[in-house]
């Protein structure tokens, strides 16, 4: 039953149930869970304190990838933690405040994120249109100014959608069919017509990811279009390597972003539940266990900078070599 507050008619507490219907193999898939989210947290973090050691990595493409990187550890923090207490400890109360803060952190963080990627495509439209001009275009101001309008625009857009959410009424039931609080498991709970919320929340994600995907794939297009003009094939495929791994990283990023917006939204009623929860919860841990292990074997640079520091936390360091 709902856990309320009679006098106001407001939820106390809400119930995770987890993924639903899987509930009795919950502690085995918590295996691969806790694993990729240790890798994401290793890869992540390692990245970040090879990014911040070396100066020579404080370019503008490394400065977006550190980001990149906090936001994936912030990514996967936000909900695995909870996810796997629910399937250890059977810990499915959460606080209804908390319920709203989660959902809070979790949107943001992907408002933030998609910037971030948008961001690292402008980063090689101008490195491969305008090389000349590089060092002048993404001056460490202009790139402090982009990371600090991706963290106030995603604050500005998720706080309106929290705001008009908390003008809904709850007075039961409390049960989020999810390890985790997000923007539709919570209007779901209210006793109220949630169409506009519905509506607007689409809004938000449009406003954040869908525009930036759209800009990310016209980037993409100018650079393909300067690249095919070069006149060297060697600089063409080089050119190519070096914006593939992106692609990669956004297609991991973007799919089952849009995914989750229209199947929560449209699809509900005909998706199992499990689905939608299993899903929902790998999109929060695959591509931050992933994205550092792309980076990591696509780059050079970073090739450069991680094998030594694995090499001198070795035993055998000896047999270690420079990527060639």
């Amino acid at each position: 039953m709902a856990t309320l507050n009679h006098t106001g008619f407001t939820l106390v507490s809400c119930t995770l149930v987890g993924i639903p219907g899987m509930e009795d193999s919950q502690v085995w898939i918590s295996i691969p869970f806790c694993s990729m989210y240790v890798v994401a947290l290793l890869g992540n973090g390692f990245l970040l304190f090879i990014v911040i050691k070396d100066p020579s990595l404080h370019e503008p493409m490394y400065v977006f990838l550190a980001m990149l990187a906090v936001i994936d550890i912030m990514l996967s923090s936000t909900t695995i933690p909870q996810t796997l207490s629910i399937f250890w400890f059977g810990a499915r109360e959460i606080a209804f405040g908390s319920c709203f803060t989660q959902m809070f952190c979790i949107h943001f963080v992907f408002a933030t994120e998609s910037a971030i990627l948008l961001a690292m495509a402008y980063d090689r439209y101008v490195a491969i249109c305008n090389p000349l001009r590089y060092t002048a275009i993404l001056t460490r101001g202009k790139v402090g100014k982009i990371m600090a309008a991706a963290v106030i625009r995603g604050l500005c857009l998720v706080a309106s959608l929290t705001y008009l959410l908390k003008q809904l009424p709850y007075c039961g039931p409390n049960v989020i069919h999810n390890t985790y609080c997000n923007h539709m498991g919570i209007a779901r709970l209210a006793c109220a017509d949630i169409t506009l919320h519905v509506w607007y929340g689409l809004t938000v994600a449009f406003v954040t990811k869908g525009l930036d995907a759209v800009f990310i794939v016209v980037s993409y297009l100018l650079i393909l279009q300067a690249v095919f003009r070069l006149p060297s094939k060697d600089a063409r495929l080089k050119a190519l390597s070096t914006c593939s791994f992106h692609v990669s990283v956004m297609l991991m990023f973007y799919i089952p972003a849009f995914f989750s917006i229209f199947a929560y939204r449209f699809l509900g009623a005909h998706l199992p539940p499990y689905f939608q929860s299993l899903q929902s919860n790998l999109f929060h841990v695959v591509p931050p266990m992933l994205n550092p292990l792309v980076y990591g074997v696509r780059m050079k640079q970073i090739q450069e900078r991680v094998l030594p520091e694995l090499c001198k936390k070795g035993k055998g360091s000896r047999g270690c070599s420079q990527p060639k």
